[in-house]
């Protein structure tokens, strides 16, 4: 089928009403990019769930890194936008301009130029994200045992995809299909959904990120639901296989193992996160005990958005109290996150 007569379908649609979800951070950013939104029917909404690392990062966790920002011979390493999501009380970057030692880089492995350096420093690595980048850490460690590094560890705030969708839909998630994270999927394999699309009785629908990707996979994940069909499809061939990165998901087991991870706004998830196997924990900086947010503004929202239960514009602080400059969640921190994006297409 030609992209016109797709995007034909999808602007014309009139059946009941579908409601999909993205849950990778980098969809939510190309879908306000491209106006996807604006392309589709009233009938067919598109929901952001929690694929946006830095968003469901907990509280504990800022209030961690800052903490260990704040000890004697102890560094933070981290991404720029970590250091302003908000902990209980401050951000990373409000401590830092109190003095905490906090460093941004672009790359994990720019730790081991940093520890080599300054070998009476520890670099603390702030290891957020999902099985994407996990992989990236276990080259980190694998480096740093090789050098003879024991300056080097990680704060880990690391998730998995299945345990949180299985939690939304645990827990009433009106959602009929699911756009599945393309960058996951290159590391897992599509088969990784499969048991939960079964479970679930749902369809998948594996996409990359650019506009004519999304729009095919959309268009297919469309005709999956009117017709009950379940289980995973792939529109990224070109990037992802039924059984993934065989090298890298055997990196992940030999380093790490799974973990009950706190989401923000959904708890601690069983077996939802990976931790550093015991054999490796001395290259850890003190991951466990982590939890939700219970010192959150009580009126931020984010919780429910990252969930789908609620826009972001159902939030009382969006676009007034919280806003890219001064945010009061993590949803509106990173450029992936659902507040964010829809302030930015406010704008546009």
């Amino acid at each position: 089928m030609e992209l016109r007569e797709i995007t034909e379908y999808l602007s014309q649609y009139s059946g009941p009403k579908i409601r999909l979800m993205e849950v990778c951070g980098s969809h939510t950013a190309a879908i306000s990019k491209y106006g996807i939104r604006q392309i589709l029917s009233d009938q067919i909404e598109l929901i952001s769930g929690p694929g946006c690392p830095v968003c469901v990062t907990p509280t504990d966790y800022i209030d961690r890194l800052i903490t260990l920002a704040k000890e004697e011979n102890t560094c933070v390493v981290t991404f720029g936008d970590l250091l302003r999501v908000p902990g209980s009380r401050q951000s990373l970057s409000e401590a830092k301009g109190e003095g905490a030692k906090a460093k941004m880089v672009y790359s994990p492995m720019n730790v081991l130029k940093l520890a080599k350096e300054d070998p009476n420093t520890t670099f603390v690595f702030a290891a957020v994200g999902f099985e994407t980048t996990a992989p990236i850490y276990t080259l980190l460690i694998e480096e740093a045992i090789k050098e003879g590094l024991h300056n080097i560890k990680l704060l880990t705030a690391l998730k998995t995809m299945p345990m949180a969708i299985s939690y939304l839909m645990e827990h009433g998630a009106d959602i009929h299909g699911f756009i599945a994270p393309g960058h996951v999927c290159a590391i897992t394999g599509s088969d990784y959904f499969e048991k939960i699309a079964k479970k679930y009785q749902i369809p998948f629908a594996v996409s990359g990120f650019q506009d004519e990707e999304l729009l095919v996979a959309i268009y297919g994940l469309v005709k999956m639901v009117e017709n009950h069909k379940v289980g995973v499809e792939n529109y990224y061939p070109s990037v992802v296989e039924p059984q993934g990165n065989l090298i890298a998901l055997e990196k992940l087991e030999h380093y790490f193992m799974p973990y009950d991870a706190a989401w923000r706004g959904m708890g601690q998830i069983p077996d939802s996160g990976f931790i550093l196997r015991p054999e490796f924990r001395c290259f850890d900086a003190g991951s466990t005990g982590l939890n939700e947010d219970h010192k959150k503004n009580k009126a931020c929202r984010c919780g429910d958005i990252l969930m789908g239960k609620a826009k972001p514009k159902d939030c009382p602080l969006f676009h007034t109290a919280c806003n890219p400059a001064h945010p009061q969640g993590a949803c509106m921190v990173s450029y992936e996150g659902s507040c964010f994006t829809a302030i930015q297409e406010l704008s546009n």
